[in-house]
């Protein structure tokens, strides 16, 4: 009956675990449409005053230059004074986000700054069976245990942090980038991590 009691709510873990990050996901991504809509309405009815110019091609246009703008922004934080301004912005005010501070670490590892939050990547058992989890490892304790933090697929500023047994964590070969990609393409490209695993 335990055995049973466990299979069953491990099941059920494991199927909110799948859900819950898609759900939060798809909201997360109408939430951020509806904000980038009403940030381009404006300049989307300004464009659309020109002849013959659709709707469509309006908010094309709209985003594209929202990208020029992002880029624009990121060539002047590359300055000493733009860098100077950022940190002050950053440390002042950004940091209060809820958050930012993960998805600023996870954007780093995507684009391959040298800042490390992660020491290595791990295929980690967190359930009563052989279901096994990609995940970081962010801390070792001196009784052996690792601190592990699986990011959600898709979203990967979300997760579970777990702190794990030594023997339920397998160290993986790979770089941090190469097992982000895979947690961010649900799962596309885990074969390198199986290959790797020691």
């Amino acid at each position: 009956m335990k055995k049973i009691r466990n299979f069953i709510k491990t099941t059920l873990f494991g199927g909110l675990l799948v859900i819950l990050p898609i759900v939060l996901t798809f909201f997360l991504i109408r939430w951020i449409f509806n904000i980038v809509s009403g940030m381009i309405e404006p300049l989307t009815m300004l464009i659309m005053k020109q002849p013959h110019m659709q709707k469509v091609i309006a908010d094309i246009i709209s985003v594209v230059l929202i990208i020029v703008v992002c880029f624009v922004i990121g060539l002047i934080v590359k300055t000493k004074i733009g860098r100077y301004l950022f940190t002050k912005i950053d440390n002042h005010i950004l940091k209060i986000a809820p958050g930012y501070s993960l998805f600023k670490e996870t954007l780093k590892q995507l684009v391959g700054q040298e800042t490390k939050p992660f020491s290595s990547v791990v295929l980690a058992k967190i359930f009563a069976n052989d279901t096994l989890m990609t995940g970081f490892v962010t801390d070792e304790h001196p009784d052996g245990r690792y601190t592990v933090f699986f990011p959600s697929a898709l979203n990967p500023t979300t997760g579970l942090l777990c702190h794990l047994k030594k023997e339920d964590v397998r160290k993986i070969d790979v770089s941090v980038e190469t097992a982000m990609r895979s947690i961010i393409s649900c799962g596309a490209g885990s074969s390198k991590l199986f290959e790797k695993m020691k």
